[in-house]
Order: structure tokens, then C-alpha cells, then sequence
């Protein structure tokens, strides 16, 4: 009676499970992702040894986004026109590639840092096309109606994997090396390719594939920022992504160095405080997820950014290694309470022979704009330090969410009469 009692519970607040090949795709992104955090712990401690260089830590990331910025575009055109379980099998065998050669590389202590530079550059190449054709995919497993409750599932398995991956992988490269979690990371894609395998929907190309198909390529861009910028529900929060990204979102610039240099932490101490940033974003994960049948709110998305920003800037006030932990807890929670809540309106909100293309400028504005971030955040901390930087990126982010408001507010309604969903 219990046991039916807890599963119907869970088909009520988390309905994506429900679906076969949703659960492959997510047991696959388990272990996955564990991997990955795994691998962008190990990536920043490796350059820090070799460097001693926030900004040299800066330009890692800033080479590793930049393929985004400039082909994120074109990538989610390839996202409407090709069957994405072949597009995302080949990004995850290609991504096991390049992680088994860096930990190659590093065990044989042969690894320099322009090697790290183009292992860098090769990874954000691949995950340029691989995280739109991802995004858009959801849709195909679950549907619309249980699209939201997938996106806040998916965003809590990341961040649960934020909380483990980071604090496995200090551990490891404290007892065996930092070469162990890139194996590990080459190793867990093994998870995810099967999982694609198994899924039961066919290599065809849906009709809003077909159409795409026929089309010029940079005349299916022009015509996707079009349909965005003729839809308000998905331009304004695109817009505050790409403040929140290039100004706040600078965790794996600043959390490293403030970690190292102001708290006068090691690699165990670092790889704890992203594991404190990950409880924070899991609960509000678990959270988006288990009350997505009422639908992405504003002001739960406006309340996310705001809150992230204002915490940005009080990090950046603190020296006391346990508040900073609280601090980071909080800061999870708002960030991914805001980007999952963007994802989902703009998704819902988009039309299915878009999506891929919507999906692509929302990987712009999230992750394409880091290199721009980065090497604001690390020529500050270079020269300033990274509380300074902390400070500065709040204060901009508050201002920024201070105006979507006015233009929010503005437009609804606008929005109201034109029948969009938010």
C-alpha cells in the first residue's frame, strides 16, 4: 500500500518518468553529468597549477565558449533539420573522445597549457551543436504537456551531478591525481550513448525537420530571430539571460581563484564550495520540477535573477569560509530557478518547426556569451581581485533584472492580447 501510495506520488509530481524513453535519456544523464562536473573541477585546478593565472583561467573558458558564439546560430538550424538522437549520439562519443586525450594527456604529464587551450576549443565545438539538438529533444520524448516537468527533472539531475561531481573530484585529485576524473568523465559517456541507443523513437526526420530542411541556412537564421523578436515571452527573457550570463554567470572564472586566493582553500575546499552551489540548485531543480504542472511563472524567473545578483554581490563581501558556503547554497538556488524557468516559457512558447532555432539563441545568450564573461571577469580579478569583481558583476545584475521589470511590465499587456503563455 505504501509502495503504491510513493509511486503514485511520484506519477503525479514528476509525470516525464512515465515515459520510457525520457527515463533511458535521464538514467543516462546521471551518470553522465557526474562526469562532466567531475572533468570542469579537474580542468580549472590543472590550468591553476600550471598557470597560477586567473586570467589564463579565463581565456580556458573563453576558448571552450567561443564555438557557441559564433556557430550557436548556425548549429540550431542543423537542430531542425537533422534526427537529434543521431546528432546527440555522435556529440557524446566525440565528447568521450576528447575527454580520454586530455586524461591521456595529464597522466602521462605531457599536458601543457596550449594543449588545454585546444582541448577546450574542440569541446565547446561539440557542444555547440549538442546542446540545442539536447534542449529540443525533451519535446520528442515526453511531449508538451510534460515538457516543463523534463526540463526541471534534467536541470536536477545536473545539478545533483554539480553536488557530486565536484566533491568526488577533489577528493580524487587530492588522493590520485587529476587525471582520474577525466578518465572517469570518458568513461561515464558510455551511460548516455546506450541510453540514446535504446530509445525506441525512429532515425526519421519530423515534419518540422523536413521543412527546415529546404531552406538556406542563413535564411532559416534570419527567419528564427525574427520569430523571436516578434514574440515578446521569449525575447525578454533571452535578453536578461544575456546580462545575467555575461556579468554574473562567471562562476568558473571567480569561485576557483576566491576559493584559492581570499579563503585560502585547496583543492577539497574548492570542490566543496561548487557542491554547496549544486545543494542549492538541486533543491530548486526538484522544486521546478514537482510543480510543473502550473507552468513557468515571471516572477519566479525575475525573482531567480534578482537573487542571484544580490548574492553575487555579497559573496564578494565575505572572507569566512562557512558563510560563503551558505551563501553559495543560495546563489544555486536562484540561478537555476532562472535559467530552468526561462527554458521552459521560451520552449512552450515556441513553435515546433522553431525550436531548435529558439533553443540555439537561448544556448547564445546562456553559454555562447562566455567568452565575453570571462574575460570581463578575469581581467578584473587579475587586477582587482575576485571580491572586487563579485561585487561589480551584482550590482550589474540587479540593475539589468531592474529593467526587465519596467519592460516586463511594460509588455504585459501586449502579450496578454496577443494570447502568449507565460
Amino acid at each position: 500500500m505504501a509502495d503504491q501510495i510513493h509511486h503514485n506520488i511520484i506519477r503525479a509530481r514528476f509525470p516525464a518518468l512515465q515515459h520510457r524513453n525520457y527515463r533511458l535519456f535521464f538514467f543516462g544523464q546521471c551518470i553522465s553529468l557526474i562526469g562532466t562536473w567531475m572533468q570542469s573541477v579537474a580542468q580549472a585546478w590543472l590550468v591553476l597549477q600550471l598557470t597560477q593565472s586567473a586570467l589564463k583561467l579565463s581565456l580556458v573558458s573563453m576558448v571552450q565558449f567561443m564555438p557557441m558564439m559564433f556557430f550557436a546560430l548556425y548549429a540550431g538550424t542543423l537542430a531542425d533539420r537533422l534526427p537529434k538522437r543521431r546528432v546527440l549520439i555522435f556529440t557524446q562519443t566525440a565528447l568521450c573522445v576528447l575527454a580520454a586525450i586530455l586524461a591521456s594527456l595529464t597522466y602521462f604529464k605531457i599536458v601543457q597549457y596550449w594543449q588545454v587551450l585546444c582541448m577546450a576549443f574542440l569541446l565547446g565545438l561539440v557542444n555547440t551543436l549538442d546542446m540545442p539538438a539536447r534542449q529540443s529533444f525533451f519535446i520528442e520524448l515526453v511531449g508538451k504537456k510534460d515538457l516543463m516537468n523534463a526540463i526541471g527533472l534534467n536541470s536536477s539531475i545536473f545539478n545533483l551531478a554539480r553536488i557530486l561531481g565536484p566533491s568526488i573530484g577533489g577528493l580524487l585529485i587530492g588522493l590520485v591525481g587529476i587525471a582520474a576524473c577525466f578518465y572517469i568523465n570518458a568513461i561515464s559517456y558510455l551511460a548516455v550513448i546506450t541510453g540514446l541507443w535504446l530509445i525506441d523513437t525512429p532515425f526519421k526526420k519530423t515534419a518540422g525537420e523536413k521543412n527546415a530542411a529546404k531552406g538556406h541556412p542563413f535564411r532559416e537564421i534570419r527567419e528564427g530571430i525574427r520569430y523571436i523578436a516578434g514574440k515578446k515571452i521569449i525575447k525578454q527573457p533571452l535578453v536578461l539571460l544575456a546580462f545575467i550570463s555575461i556579468f554574473v554567470i562567471n562562476f568558473n572564472v571567480l569561485i576557483p581563484v576566491f576559493a584559492q586566493q581570499n579563503l585560502g582553500q585547496n583543492a577539497v575546499g574548492y570542490g566543496f564550495l561548487m557542491t554547496c552551489m549544486g545543494l542549492g540548485s538541486f533543491a530548486a531543480a526538484l522544486s521546478i520540477a514537482a510543480r510543473s504542472q502550473s507552468g513557468p511563472s515571471l516572477k519566479h524567473l525575475i525573482g531567480g535573477a534578482f537573487g542571484v545578483s544580490v548574492f553575487m554581490l555579497l559573496l564578494g563581501l565575505e572572507r569566512n569560509y562557512h558563510l560563503a558556503c551558505i551563501t553559495l547554497v543560495l546563489m544555486g538556488f536562484c540561478v537555476t530557478v532562472f535559467t530552468a524557468l526561462v527554458n521552459s516559457t521560451i520552449q512552450l512558447n515556441s513553435q515546433d518547426n522553431m525550436r531548435g532555432r529558439v533553443m540555439s539563441v537561448f544556448s547564445l545568450v546562456f553559454l555562447g556569451v562566455t567568452p565575453i564573461g570571462s574575460l570581463y571577469a578575469g581581467n578584473i580579478t587579475e587586477y582587482a581581485g575576485a571580491p572586487f569583481c563579485m561585487i561589480i558583476s551584482g550590482v550589474i545584475g540587479i540593475a539589468a533584472t531592474s529593467y526587465s521589470i519596467l519592460a516586463l511590465k511594460k509588455n504585459s499587456g501586449e502579450s496578454d492580447a496577443e494570447g502568449e503563455t507565460a
